[in-house]
């Protein structure tokens, strides 16, 4: 857990598909990942999720659009921004997200709770860099 509210620890990469089933048969055939989290669905951010981890421990969310309008839908039609996000955990989201604001993040809604954190909020920022950062709020026991 993290000590320091602004400490970013490392939690995920998130891959958009356009469906679980395809990622995960990727994640499968391609580098071998055969465990996997159920299937979650988020009505807040319109997307079904999936996590797997390698044998090393390192963890990829599949994102697949659950509806029309999702966020992720325009990233499939342009197949760019497939490697979507980095995920860090944090202590304190409003403290994660003001450090990050600081460093030229923008962000790109608020924080919300998600349902495959269960209820842990997530909030996204547009890295000066060009891609997503994305922070998940640490539940404290």
């Amino acid at each position: 857990m993290a000590t320091d509210p602004l400490t970013l620890r490392f939690d995920h990469l998130g891959l958009v598909v356009a469906e679980l089933a395809q990622g995960r048969a990727y994640l499968q055939q391609s580098l071998g990942i055969e465990r996997f989290s159920p299937q979650y669905q988020d009505p807040l951010q319109k997307v079904w999720v999936q996590f797997g981890w390698d044998t090393q421990g390192l963890c990829y969310e599949l994102v697949a659009p659950s509806e029309e309008g999702s966020p992720v839908a325009n990233a499939l039609a342009k197949r760019s921004n497939i490697l979507n996000h980095l995920a860090y955990r944090v202590r304190d989201i409003e403290a994660g997200a003001e450090h990050l604001r600081q460093q030229r993040h923008l962000p790109l809604g608020p924080a919300q709770p998600a349902v495959a954190f269960a209820g842990a909020r997530v909030q996204f920022f547009l890295s000066p860099l060009g891609h997503i950062v994305e922070l998940v709020e640490e539940q404290m026991a």
